[in-house]
């Protein structure tokens, strides 16, 4: 199970296999032992297994010492009836050459903060826009909200990700980060934001990946006919979580200018669709359509190779004709794909034969495309 950090994954594997052996690698003390001593692990589980009766075993962070996975492997093969559950908060160790993925033995998971509907009776869009919705920070008290938030940039994005060893300059990754920021749910230019931060092209793309392999961000690519022609488009990306978002741009706590509320409502929307596909373990995939003269629609749904939505985001309870501009542009080309946008309207109706949705709605019609 992958998640960034503080979405839950510890607290949901727990609570799930209450009587199991779990192995927390963010204790620096099982961590150093385990780094220390090959075989230590692997010794105490066939102890916890076989004098202890364990069935289950956690482990937590397991990308800290990818090792662990070579041992893990030896004990599903001797042990038919033990179940390894095992949670990361980043994928960026685990792809290095030589590191055992388990193929064939593992099932990949990823676990992401709230959607709307597990806080439903609870749920306020102006605290989401605001302030996220990662459990155990979202609800609480403005002022704690703010100063965990804070904390979480501050002591995980710029610190412990270079004390993991992803980034070596961490004064240049921390100028990145407030750009990667600035230009949330922005259509990325490696060479143009290279420029900006003074350093190379390859530079920035190797921090992108960084985010995008320790959960912080994904890209959304552009939809193109052409699946080559999608490799050198330029992607927008988006944090994972909107609180987090407005920690590293500062403005936690501000009320929101139109212009900024309606770029979070458009990440909000796409955030829960993205969720939403993954937890459905779908083959559908979100992109964002954008012609050479400047034409777009935010998000574009595709399955199995076919285009199954179009949808526009408005911020706004009352649409015109030019936010209809983008679909009108896009179903020239595409006239069989349903079109949508998604308001803050009270109740659905039709304008020029695309579907006006209050989110909500829209959010559970898409997800039964998934």
């Amino acid at each position: 199970m992958f998640g960034a950090r503080q979405t839950g994954k510890t607290t949901i594997v727990q609570s799930r296999y209450p009587g199991a052996w779990y192995v927390n690698l963010l204790q620096e003390e099982t961590f150093y032992g385990y780094s220390k001593e090959a075989g230590l692990f692997r010794k105490q589980a066939e102890e916890q297994i076989v004098r202890q009766g364990k069935k289950t075993i956690i482990i937590d962070e397991v990308q800290r010492i990818p090792e662990l996975l070579n041992d893990v492997q030896v004990l599903i093969d001797k042990f038919k009836d033990v179940r390894f559950v095992l949670t990361g908060s980043s994928a960026r160790k685990l792809k290095r050459k030589g590191v055992n993925l388990l193929a064939g033995r593992a099932v990949d998971r990823r676990l992401f903060p709230y959607v709307s509907s597990e806080i439903a009776g609870d749920f306020s869009l102006e605290t989401v826009l605001k302030y996220g919705s990662l459990p155990g920070i979202y609800g609480k008290a403005p002022e704690l909200m703010k100063d965990q938030l804070t904390a979480y940039v501050n002591t995980y994005l710029r610190e412990e990700i270079r004390q993991e060893g992803l980034v070596r300059n961490l004064g240049g990754f921390s100028r990145f980060l407030d750009i990667a920021a600035s230009q949330n749910t922005e259509i990325v230019s490696f060479s143009d934001m290279a420029r900006e931060c003074w350093v190379s092209s390859h530079t920035i793309k190797s921090h992108y990946e960084v985010l995008e392999d320790t959960m912080i961000m994904f890209a959304l690519q552009p939809w193109q006919r052409s699946a080559r022609k999608r490799l050198v488009s330029h992607p927008r990306y988006y944090f994972f979580d909107l609180g987090v978002a407005n920690a590293v741009n500062k403005r936690l706590g501000m009320e929101l200018e139109p212009g900024i509320r309606g770029r979070l409502f458009e990440a909000f929307i796409i955030l829960e669709l993205y969720r939403h596909i993954h937890y459905a373990a779908s083959d559908a995939t979100l992109f964002f359509w954008r012609t050479n003269m400047g034409a777009e629609v935010d998000c574009v749904v595709e399955k199995h190779g076919k285009l199954v939505a179009a949808c526009e985001i408005k911020s706004s309870r009352t649409i015109d004709s030019r936010d209809l501009s983008g679909l009108k542009s896009f179903r020239d080309d595409n006239p069989d794909t349903p079109c949508f946008i998604a308001t803050i309207t009270d109740a659905p109706y039709e304008k020029s034969g695309v579907r006006i949705l209050p989110w909500p709605m829209l959010i559970q019609e898409l997800a039964q495309k998934f």
